[in-house]
């Protein structure tokens, strides 16, 4: 969520789903929520109904759409712009919330003068290496008041130089040096409160935004000037004083090579208008499982340990100090990241953890680069990764590229897939769509797959942590039938016998396993581990061995330990805070004790920003937290302050303060360096401080508003089995879009073997508009052959309104398709799989698939088959301009630098 964490500190939605029922307006862009979070659309209806304006912006028209005051048909792929207009319209009209902005944002700050910007550079900003397609960020910082620290002591001195030295590898590695929270400044910036200065981030945001009008919106977007100024009316109106906005995005954002950037965009957007903090506003990060948002916490991603601390660096982090060394000056309460990461290690080691061991700092891996989930398969196919565990993914089908994924399987020495039954990902090397090409052959596949059956949510105990950080504890239902077991089963008992087996060795690369904390009480036949005293051990506990209540209390010296420090609280005095399930009717609109949420089961982040700088509601409409001089703390109307709850508004730091000491009574965002919210960013992203309308890495057209066609800082892998399509092909002429169903779950292991939702949908189709089938010759309810650089696949035709044509810069037509990705060859219903169409190339900041735009040809009847269709996709590629995309047998070609 660097998105979100550069902007304010913290990578989590903002507001809950029920605070949308506060909200005079609601958009909701890069998500269709009614179909895909239907359950939390409820407060979206409910919103509507107390007079809330409601705006879906989506190439389709779906569900949400059609609830929605107003549907937006923009162009896939073409968001930044639409908000870049926004930003303009808010900007050049001084619609802006400008007490807020003055006061909460960085918008005053100086940027340095050798900064420039895409509007001096043609789409590039200042530092880029074109050779390594990375940024120097040096000349994007601030100017900085003069520090407080001297460099008269050695000490000091010596420490300031390994850290210029380490600047070389942040560089090359940035992606993965902030975690998900805001960077660390040195110093704080000097600022201009008049925003006159031409350097302010106020008039650089002026500046490069100055093209992004109604008219380029509509030339990019493929929208009328009229509809995009009816956007930026409704939305204004509704963000003031007595009025708020909120935004809600899901993976029709994240999924793209800007994805990062989109977030950005929103992000700056909602704090020039003031609708950051406050009921009914926000940003709310839709996620599409009950514990995606609890993945990301305590992660499965490779770069993040839990917290969003990053995860030690091959090259920067020999020691806990240097690993702590960017935040231990610091403002914000990332200035506490030792006593974090202390706390964890203590977690994970106890009493093997000590001060004269650097805490087991030394016990933690280290990364050298990109580890991610596509960088992995492409090391799999060149046999550089021998095992492989598949824990309720099912990339074959879920993932971009299934032939690259099936690929690297087929090149595993072993490979453990758990999940509810036999997915495609487990039988790739039987019913593969290679085995029927001859890319792959049964007989030659050495991978030695083990399939452990899992269970079902309702089938054990522990917390989901779902899309509004809330902790819910659930309870076992039922059994689960015969060798299906949990995941916290799973691992426990795999590490007790890795354990067993190892008691005796005296190899020092054992110690970290052997000297794990790992002593979980066990009950039942089964011997399964206390999912409850996992919490706790996440939670934290202090010297006396009591629970810990904040993470407040979390000491750098040892003395506490705790496995995240977000969720410390979630056991605060001795109760299970994420099993509470007091009736609404009980407690107040807030409903604070359903659940818990982090940190500190705060329910709306920064809400010190609902309240002006004095501490006053910005109005009695709106109001939500404030100080009350008379009992000399903040209160609200039933959520928990997102601030320190004595520090008045007066509170001005001292030189020299630290942590959360160096943020000011009136400054909201308190994770944050200098306490504001960053409408420029000057770290933490990879591929700009301002987000910027780039094309996807395949478009149709050329980028209209500069030189630089696509994310120059894109990730991307070249290989014969990952061929990206020709910009602006005649081959590759349409733009298609995957999407989820309701009736069915993502990578359909979930729905396909269910006969009454594989009934109510039972074929992979593609939607088309009416003038689409006309140009192409498709029939409604015919067949459809849907063609990529990478796949071809077969889909029944529906012909629907719901996709308009789009007509851009000098009236070229853009034709978009609607393509569900749920399908694969197994279960009740079975067909082609949509995400074999896609290429992998990737967001820089998060290694995140562009999913949600790139290029294709369709035409109608049914794809060839067997071998003749890897002739029919080189005769694509060929007529292209392409490389070849063959492979041998066994799919071990090289990737190409």
């Amino acid at each position: 969520m660097p998105g979100l964490g550069a902007s304010f500190g913290r990578g989590g939605a903002t507001n809950t789903q029920q605070d949308l029922a506060n909200s005079d307006c609601i958009v909701i862009e890069g998500s269709n929520m009614a179909e895909c979070h239907p359950v939390g659309f409820q407060w979206v209806t409910e919103a509507k109904a107390r007079g809330a304006k409601v705006i879906h912006i989506d190439p389709r028209f779906t569900r949400t759409s059609a609830i929605a005051d107003l549907h937006v048909p923009l162009r896939a792929g073409s968001d930044i712009a639409f908000l870049g207009g926004l930003i303009k319209h808010v900007l050049d009209n001084d619609l802006y919330f400008k007490e807020y902005v003055v006061a909460y944002t960085n918008a005053a700050a100086l940027v340095r003068e050798d900064f420039q910007d895409t509007e001096d550079l043609d789409g590039l900003f200042s530092g880029y290496d074109p050779e390594n397609r990375i940024y120097d960020q040096e000349s994007w910082q601030f100017e900085t008041e003069p520090s407080t620290t001297s460099l008269d002591d050695p000490a000091e001195a010596h420490e300031q130089e390994e850290l210029s030295q380490q600047e070389s590898v942040k560089r090359a590695d940035q992606a993965h040096a902030a975690g998900s929270g805001g960077p660390p400044l040195a110093a704080k910036p000097k600022r201009d409160e008049t925003l006159h200065d031409p350097r302010t981030v106020f008039q650089v945001l002026k500046r490069h935004y100055s093209r992004y009008t109604p008219e380029m919106v509509s030339e990019v977007c493929g929208i009328e000037p009229e509809v995009f100024l009816k956007v930026a009316e409704w939305v204004t109106a509704n963000s003031n004083r007595e009025r708020t906005t909120a935004w809600v995005y899901s993976v029709g954002w994240t999924q793209h090579t800007v994805g990062a950037q989109y977030i950005r965009t929103a992000s700056i957007l909602q704090a020039l208008l003031g609708n950051m903090g406050r009921p009914g506003g926000g940003i709310l990060a839709l996620r599409g499982h009950a514990s995606i948002q609890g993945s990301t916490d305590i992660p499965t991603l490779f770069n993040l340990l839990p917290g969003y601390l990053p995860m030690p660096h091959a090259d920067e982090h020999a020691t806990l100090h240097d690993y702590v060394a960017d935040a231990e000056g610091a403002g914000g309460f990332w200035g506490n990241k030792r006593a974090y990461m202390v706390s964890l290690l203590k977690a994970w080691w106890g009493d093997a953890a000590t001060a004269e061991n650097d805490f087991a700092f030394d016990y933690l891996p280290r990364i050298n680069g990109d580890h991610s989930s596509y960088r992995t398969i492409s090391d799999m196919i060149e046999g550089k990764v021998p095992g492989y565990f598949l824990v309720g993914e099912n990339p074959t089908v879920g993932h971009a590229n299934g032939r690259m994924q099936r690929f690297g399987l087929a090149n595993l020495e072993w490979l453990v897939v758990r999940d509810l039954q036999f997915i495609e990902s487990a039988t790739f090397w039987q019913d593969g769509p290679e085995i029927e090409t001859g890319e792959l052959v049964t007989d030659q596949i050495a991978t030695e797959v083990f399939f452990m059956p899992a269970a079902t949510h309702v089938e054990k105990e522990g917390t989901f942590t779902q899309t509004q950080r809330m902790l819910q504890w659930r309870d076992k239902a039922v059994e689960p039938p015969g060798d299906a077991k949990s995941d916290l089963w799973f691992y426990f008992h795999l590490g007790r016998m890795l354990r067993e087996r190892l008691k005796d060795s005296t190899d020092p690369r054992d110690r970290p396993l052997l000297d794990l904390t790992w002593d979980y009480p066990t009950h039942g036949p089964d011997d399964e581990p206390s999912a409850d005293a996992v919490l706790r051990e996440i939670n934290g506990v202090g010297p006396d061995g009591e629970l810990l209540s904040s993470y407040m209390e979390m000491k750098d010296d040892g003395s506490t330990s705790g496995g995240c420090w977000i969720y410390t609280g979630v056991y605060a005095d001795g109760v299970n805070q994420a099993r509470r399930r007091k009736p609404r009717q009980e407690q107040n609109e807030v409903a604070p004790e359903w659940g818990w949420a982090w940190p500190l089961n705060r329910r709306v982040l920064y809400n010190r920003a609902s309240a002006d700088p004095e501490g006053k509601p910005w109005s009695e409409r709106k109001k939500y937290v404030w100080w009350d001089e008379a009992a000399g703390r903040w209160t609200s109307t039933g959520d928990v302050p997102d601030f320190e709850a004595t520090k008045p508004p007066s509170y001005v730091p001292p030189d020299g303060a630290k942590a959360q000491a160096a943020i000011g009574g009136a400054d909201p965002f308190v994770m944050q360096s200098d306490g504001k919210a960053w409408l420029y960013a000057p770290k933490g992203l990879t591929d700009g401080p301002l987000p910027t309308h780039y094309e996807p890495g395949e478009s149709p057209v050329e980028n209209a508003l500069y030189g630089v066609q696509a994310n120059p800082a894109r990730e991307e892998i070249r290989a014969p089995w990952n061929r990206a399509n020709t910009m602006a092909s005649d081959v590759f002429p349409y733009v298609f879009t995957t999407y989820r169903l309701t009736e069915h779950h993502t990578a359909g292991g979930m729905s396909r073997t269910l006969p009454y939702l594989a009934e109510l949908q039972p074929e992979f189709f593609v939607e088309v508009s009416p003038q689409l089938a006309a140009e192409r010759g498709l029939e409604n309810g015919g067949w459809a052959t849907v063609v990529s650089g990478r796949a071809a696949v077969e889909a029944r035709v529906l012909v629907t309104e719901r996709m308009r044509p789009l007509k851009l810069k000098g009236g070229k037509v853009i034709h978009q398709i609607g393509i569900p990705y749920h399908w694969g060859e197994r279960g009740i219903s079975t067909g082609d799989s949509a995400n074999d169409l896609l290429g992998v190339v990737m967001d820089s900041n998060t290694h995140i698939q562009e999913s949600k735009a790139a290029t294709c040809d369709i035409r109608p009847g049914r794809r060839p088959r067997g071998p003749e269709l890897v002739e029919f996709l080189e005769g694509y590629r060929t007529r292209a301009g392409m490389q070849s995309g063959m492979v041998p047998v066994g799919g071990r070609a090289p990737v190409e630098t």
